[in-house]
């Protein structure tokens, strides 16, 4: 096998500039934050679910019993679980529904201004969710709907935003690699959160999302008034006019084909001054597109299962193993750093490979094994935490790969021929069918956790009923 000249002689690392380097931060801290604020509302769960619910022994609020007799929203921990599984479902499919159209608007719009706007008013409605309500001691069920439906709609800006920004500077030499390294963006704002959330949380949940809330603004801040969405802003030759002096450059990693004589275009020019604007591509072309359809379902089950540990695995370690919150908080940290490897090393094989679709076959088949062996580990953290990193490497590395690496060379294909703008609305077509799919698997994570506590409380009502009985 021949090894790829983009990787001799540092070739890669030559082709970059500063501005390569300010964009790939830029958008990889970002969608960071995005996701921190996002995984805020997992880590904080069970005290959530202990401010909702009344109780003698519930301290988590100084107030008069009468007072919070008439506030509370639930009359058990139970029903507030179940409707912290809600608020996770309706989130995934408004999230889902906004990819779709997110990823319209961005290929139409200046990239710059649609993830600017979706940060800054998702931290706005991150804040008024988590800490305003909390600070007027305001609880109602509704208002917690409404305001998570739209930080989904919201929140669907960013990734396929940023995936196209990226798609601009970065060309398919070496992607698998970069966007690798780029995607581990989710997981590392998977442990921002954790770790921002667990270091606050004694003062009170409502802070841990007016932290994570305040940096997501502020980053978007930063976004409007210094990221570059291509090279043609800046006068620069955009990627496929490198790409026409690498020979390998035509091979496509999707479908394997050989001597391509097309070369790749540039489909996301934000600069109407400096260069033609092009046509943007329909929904229904960019579903015709081959490779489409098939990794979007395939991500749809993949997503279920890495969004299953996003919402619920601080949870489940709390709950089951009776660790504390903030223990199990820094504990699930450990599957986002599987994640982070997985993607960095895989998308590196599938790039000296040239093909995607063995990597990601063989490290599904073995995260079969991994969810298996995670299933059944002991009450012991450190092999909890082998035991995650592991799983998270078999399941977190390919779904970045098909989020970003795979996305991009999907919206980039030789077919398009350089008239349309795709990769935005290629990226929320599979990321949108993920999260249908993760929306699914909440529900099913949801009756799977629940069930049992409704059991337990079935059983307790017939016990004292039939105490009743014996007494009369």
């Amino acid at each position: 096998m021949a090894w790829p000249s983009v990787f001799q002689r540092g070739s890669l690392l030559s082709r970059f500039s500063h501005h390569h380097v300010v964009v790939f931060l830029l958008t990889f801290f970002s969608y960071s934050l995005l996701h921190a604020s996002r995984k805020t509302f997992s880590n904080v769960k069970v005290s959530i679910s202990e401010q909702w619910t009344p109780s003698a022994f519930n301290t988590s609020v100084e107030l008069p019993v009468e007072i919070w007799s008439s506030n509370h929203l639930f009359p058990s921990a139970e029903k507030a679980t179940l409707f912290l599984g809600t608020l996770d479902t309706i989130f995934l499919f408004s999230y889902a529904v906004g990819l779709f159209i997110s990823g319209i608007v961005g290929d139409r719009l200046n990239l710059r201004w649609v993830l600017s706007f979706g940060m800054c008013s998702s931290a706005f409605v991150v804040f008024v969710f988590g800490t305003l309500t909390e600070w007027l001691r305001f609880y109602n069920k509704w208002l917690y709907c409404c305001l998570w439906i739209v930080n989904g709609l919201l929140q669907s800006t960013g990734w396929p935003c940023v995936v196209a920004i990226m798609g601009n500077w970065f060309g398919k030499a070496g992607r698998g690699v970069v966007f690798g390294l780029w995607s581990a963006c989710a997981s590392v704002g998977n442990i921002l959160g954790a770790c921002l959330a667990s270091s606050v949380l004694q003062y009170g949940y409502e802070y841990a999302f007016l932290v994570t809330a305040s940096v997501q603004f502020a980053g978007g801040i930063v976004i409007f008034f210094g990221l570059l969405v291509s090279p043609e802003e800046i006068g620069l030759s955009g990627i496929e006019a490198e790409e026409n002096f690498e020979e390998d450059s035509h091979r496509p990693l999707i479908n394997g084909g050989e001597n391509e004589e097309e070369y790749e275009p540039n489909y996301s020019i934000q600069d109407d001054s400096s260069v033609a604007q092009v046509k943007a591509i329909s929904f229904y072309q960019a579903c015709c597109l081959p490779g489409v359809i098939p990794y979007s379902l395939a991500y749809a089950c993949l997503k279920l299962v890495n969004y299953s540990f996003f919402f619920w695995l601080p949870f489940y370690l709390s709950n089951n193993f009776g660790w504390k919150e903030a223990e199990a908080d820094k504990l699930s940290i450990w599957y986002d750093v599987g994640g982070i490897v997985g993607g960095t090393l895989q998308g590196f094989i599938s790039d000296v490979l040239q093909k995607r679709a063995p990597v990601l076959a063989l490290s599904l088949l073995l995260a079969v094994g991994s969810l298996v062996g995670y299933s059944r580990s002991p009450n012991d953290k450190a092999i909890n935490a082998l035991l995650m990193t592991v799983t998270g490497f078999f399941i977190g590395g390919p779904s970045n790969m098909i989020s970003s690496a795979i996305s991009a060379d999907l919206g980039r294909q030789e077919l398009i021929q350089g008239s349309s703008e795709a990769l935005a609305t290629v990226t929320g077509i599979v990321d949108g069918s993920g999260s249908i799919g993760a929306a699914v698997g909440q529900t099913s994570c949801t009756i799977v956790f629940i069930s049992p506590l409704i059991v337990r409380e079935i059983f307790s009502l017939l016990r004292r009923r039939q105490a009743h009985i014996l007494r009369e």
